[in-house]
């Protein structure tokens, strides 16, 4: 059965990926004097980590929940192909490309560094992995859900006294194994997983209920922010620490603003392309959306090479808020410009996730194509979209977890040698 294209989801995508640049460009371009409203700002732009499993999962769901059996080994395919090819590709990629500031002992220390790698994810690419493990068991959950649709709304709030009790183990390291072991796994996004995959099965409903209740939304967002920023400086200025600490993306406060702030994306994306948009800002939007995946396969590239420029050293004569602004755009429009490149290339599909485009497709229509909308085309949204977000492609997620300490906790400033290669095991996005 054909879907219509979910163009609202698909601008998400752009926008979640400019929040993932933020927050790496703030780890690596603020000064250490600003690390406390640095940190405070980061608390917040962590929740696009999350919403790249919510909507993964729920676009996943959306493509695949009438489908039986006979679509698994096409579903694996594709899997493999947008997502574990295109993996190997960027962590040799990486690999190489910091190779000569990585300062390792020896040949054997370096294909043990790398092969480190692989199996953990080079800073933001462990999302890859992650989601990987979601796709294994994505089958059974299908499985389940068609069989509990009457109890989807329980289901839910299993889930969220799950997550609550899951984070509080963790940010408390009441279970210290859970502290170490599973940032890098999908239990600790589970509750963000299960949620987009339940919302596929009522994704008309969810739409009508967003869009009645804008104003409550973003209400109750704000409010959910101002809650986790005011345990957050409680615990900076030493008031208390039993509500939470740090800019710690694994703790309770977090969740409720996370929830909300998917919902306020998704209801900017349908503002976006609602009817009456000019071509221009349409054929913008969806560049946006389909470079996404290669946004956050280079990103690093390009922050790379601006902590090699000394690129940081500018806020001594520029603000650093401005700087960060700027760089973030910087980055933003270097990985569209090569991943745009990239796509109409023989190495379009391992280095993008995308099938190989016309070379005079490079500049965004700003007509409407008929046959790239599903109603018309017949074709599922999966079909035609890169990445994870999309359907059933992957697209990569970065977000980022712990920065690499097995706390958790991000130190924006400590985290910058790491990155540069210099023999040390890369952190994560």
């Amino acid at each position: 059965m054909a879907r219509r294209r979910l163009d609202e989801v698909d601008a998400m995508r752009p926008m979640k990926q400019a929040g993932v640049i933020s927050t790496h460009v703030l780890t690596f371009f603020a000064p250490a004097a600003s690390s406390v409203s640095t940190s405070a700002v980061m608390l917040l732009t962590h929740f696009s980590r999350e919403g790249f499993f919510f909507i993964s999962a729920c676009m996943l769901a959306y493509a695949y929940k009438d489908s039986g059996r006979e679509g698994l080994s096409r579903f694996y395919w594709r899997r493999f192909v947008s997502v574990a090819i295109p993996y190997l590709c960027w962590s040799v990629i990486y690999f190489l490309y910091l190779l000569p500031t990585a300062h390792y002992a020896s040949a054997a220390a370096a294909l043990e560094h790398f092969a480190k790698e692989i199996a953990t994810g080079y800073y933001q690419l462990y999302f890859l992995i992650v989601i990987m493990q979601y796709y294994l068991v994505f089958p059974l959950i299908m499985m389940f859900l068609r069989r509990t649709r009457d109890h989807h709304g329980a289901i839910i709030v299993i889930a969220v006294l799950g997550q609550v009790t899951l984070m509080t183990l963790m940010h408390w390291k009441v279970v210290p194994l859970l502290r170490t072991g599973w940032v890098r796994e999908a239990t600790p996004y589970a509750f963000y997983l299960i949620g987009g995959s339940v919302v596929a099965f009522h994704l008309d409903a969810v739409n009508e209920w967003l869009r009645r209740h804008v104003r409550l939304v973003i209400a109750l967002t704000g409010a959910a922010a101002l809650g986790a920023e005011a345990i957050y400086f409680l615990a900076e200025t030493g008031v208390t620490t039993v509500l939470g600490s740090g800019n710690d993306p694994f703790q309770p406060s977090v969740i409720p603003f996370n929830a909300g702030a998917i919902a306020c994306l998704y209801l900017l994306g349908v503002a976006l392309v609602k009817p009456g948009r000019s071509r221009r800002l349409r054929a913008v939007v969806r560049s946006g959306s389909e470079n996404s995946y290669g946004v956050y396969l280079a990103q690093m590239v390009f922050i790379n090479a601006l902590i090699w420029l000394g690129w940081a050293k500018l806020d001594s004569v520029v603000w650093w808020p401005l700087l960060c602004a700027a760089t973030v755009v910087i980055v933003y429009l270097g990985c569209v410009a090569l991943t745009s490149l990239l796509a109409r290339t023989p190495l379009a599909v391992p280095l993008t996730g995308r099938q190989r485009q016309p070379w005079a497709s490079l500049w965004p229509r700003l007509t409407p194509s008929p046959t790239r909308d599903t109603a018309v085309s017949g074709r599922r949204q999966e079909e035609e979209c890169p990445g994870p977000e999309r359907g059933t492609e992957p697209e990569p997620p970065c977000d980022h977890a712990h920065q690499g300490y097995p706390d958790g906790v991000l130190r924006p400033v400590a985290v910058r040698s790491a990155v540069l290669g210099e023999g040390t095991r890369s952190l994560g996005g």
